[in-house]
């Protein structure tokens, strides 16, 4: 399956709020924290606000450590969720539409006042 995206570059407030799931969750990894985000945020039935997300941090990763062995299945739920809201499935705009997921889902774990450990993060998947 075609990669929708070569770097995953984050803002430097994603980053930070990262750092604070990282110590609730003992997650130590980027990349498994931001595919919770993104099916976090895939899970909502609305689409992630269309704004300009700043690369300021220095945290990026490729599409391989992002997905891992879940790639093709994380590339494919994009997909069906851009099909769902009538979206384009071009590789832009999939790749847009990663990054506005990842960092709206980073903001969502990060803000839900409930998420103080690994089980709770779980939890809320269930």
């Amino acid at each position: 399956m075609e990669t929708p995206i070569q770097r995953i570059q984050l803002s430097q407030t994603a980053k930070d709020q990262l750092i604070k799931l990282k110590r609730v969750t003992k997650i130590d990894q980027w990349n498994i924290l931001c595919r919770w985000a993104l099916c976090r945020s895939l899970a909502e039935d609305h689409p992630p606000a269309d704004v300009p997300i700043p690369t300021d941090s220095n945290v990026e990763m490729t599409w391989h450590t992002f997905g891992g062995d879940m790639a093709d299945v994380l590339l494919l739920a994009l997909t069906q969720w851009c099909i769902e809201q009538n979206l384009s499935t071009e590789k832009e705009a999939i790749a847009h539409q990663l990054r506005l997921h990842i960092h709206r889902g980073i903001g969502y774990l990060a803000g839900d006042p409930n998420l103080k450990s690994v089980e709770k993060l779980i939890s809320i998947s269930t």
